[in-house]
């Protein structure tokens, strides 16, 4: 949805995400609690010859479901963090794939945001699972001056 992505803590945190440039990652929120975030998986993110190191992958992860717990909270002015994530890897992100994150919201507390996520290739082969816990908390407190 176009008002997300164009909500002040959204671009704050386009402009602020130097790490997901350098793995050159992109999002795009649909709806509240929906989010679809892209990775190439590149030379520079490979483990072995012909796979990518699972840090670049738990990484667009970590992005998915920060940015589908972030577009539940952004109406109330609050930004969230990563408090656990646990993932489960099912098949190799290969050189060459497109990775496409998506992730939806289990379940929104007062503070906490239960999220569940899963990449998939190009293809729509399953690479990985994953749920998380994040913890959400007044824009003002990360750095964000509206």
């Amino acid at each position: 949805m176009k008002e997300f992505l164009d909500h002040p803590i959204v671009q704050g945190y386009i402009r602020a995400n130097n790490f997901g440039r350098l793995l050159s990652m992109d999002f795009d929120i649909s709806k509240p609690g929906s989010v679809e975030y892209h990775m190439p998986i590149t030379e520079e993110l490979l483990a072995t010859p012909i796979a990518a190191h699972g840090g670049s992958i738990s990484a667009l992860m970590d992005a998915t479901m920060g940015v589908c717990a972030l577009s539940q909270v952004i109406p109330r002015g609050n930004v969230v963090s990563t408090i656990e994530m646990k993932i489960s890897f099912l098949s190799p992100g290969l050189k060459g794939d497109r990775l496409i994150g998506t992730a939806n919201i289990i379940k929104d507390g007062k503070r906490l945001i239960f999220v569940e996520g899963e990449i998939r290739n190009q293809e729509g082969k399953l690479i990985a699972f994953a749920t998380g816990t994040f913890n959400s908390y007044p824009a003002q407190k990360a750095g964000f001056d509206f």
